[in-house]
């Protein structure tokens, strides 16, 4: 049975996601997969939630969902307020105009600068900040015309969250940021996305199966075979140079 966290619904008001009974399935040869098994959660405005579990557990899963990147199999999920309509259109100008993604490979197209691959995104945007702004907040204002051939990892990735928050979205959603990446890099990428939380109050959950990662976060959701097993609240959000791992 999922965790209900009444708590945080309480203190925090009306939810900016709110899934309930979101359930996820699907088939591979004869065997059927219940990725998720009826999950139920809140997130909430200018929040920093990091969702924790192993690999298997779901939680690529239910990002996919929240992100509006698949289609629960049940369930429901309302943003601010509006349940979400699972159409093509729909779901497309959710993503677009509410949602910005991380995900564990950087997933830049190589032929174009760090500066053209966020103008990727703001040129299809309502109200994007300049390309050179959301580079600046991720420190790299310098290596606006580098190629992704000419950073390093840790620098892609930076760009990779550069071009997600150019488009101001309301919700942050990152796969495993810092996965692919060692761990004076990953504290790095850490450190940008808690400093754009902080400035611009997105509301930012992290899928990782790296635990240390939660000491970030104002709340922890441990995922365990498809459901939210565990809700914890952190008294005081540890900064990422103080993770070890």
């Amino acid at each position: 049975m999922a965790v209900q966290d009444v708590s945080a619904a309480d203190a925090r008001g009306a939810a900016v996601l709110a899934a309930r009974g979101l359930t996820r399935s699907y088939r591979m040869g004869e065997v059927e997969v219940h990725a998720l098994r009826g999950v139920d959660l809140d997130l909430f405005d200018g929040e920093f939630v990091v969702i924790l579990g192993p690999s298997g557990s779901g939680k690529s899963t239910l990002l996919n969902l929240l992100g509006g990147l698949d289609i629960p199999s049940a369930g429901t999920l309302a943003y601010r307020g509006k349940t979400m309509d699972w159409s093509d259109a729909a779901l497309t100008a959710y993503r677009r105009d509410q949602v910005g993604f991380v995900f564990q490979f950087y997933n830049l197209i190589p032929s174009l600068t760090a500066r053209e691959n966020v103008l990727l995104v703001t040129e299809i945007s309502k109200s994007p900040m300049p390309a050179e702004l959301a580079l600046e907040l991720v420190g790299l204002g310098d290596r606006l015309d580098h190629f992704p051939s000419q950073m390093s990892g840790g620098e892609q990735q930076r760009v990779a969250i550069a071009r997600a928050i150019a488009k101001r979205p309301d919700l942050l959603l990152c796969d495993e940021p810092t996965g692919a990446l060692d761990i004076k890099t990953g504290r790095v990428v850490l450190e940008v996305l808690d400093r754009i939380h902080r400035e611009l109050r997105t509301t930012t959950a992290i899928i990782t199966h790296n635990s240390a990662i939660a000491a970030m976060a104002d709340r922890v959701l441990t995922i365990g075979d498809g459901l939210v097993v565990h809700v914890d609240h952190n008294a005081r959000r540890v900064g990422a140079a103080e993770l070890a791992w």
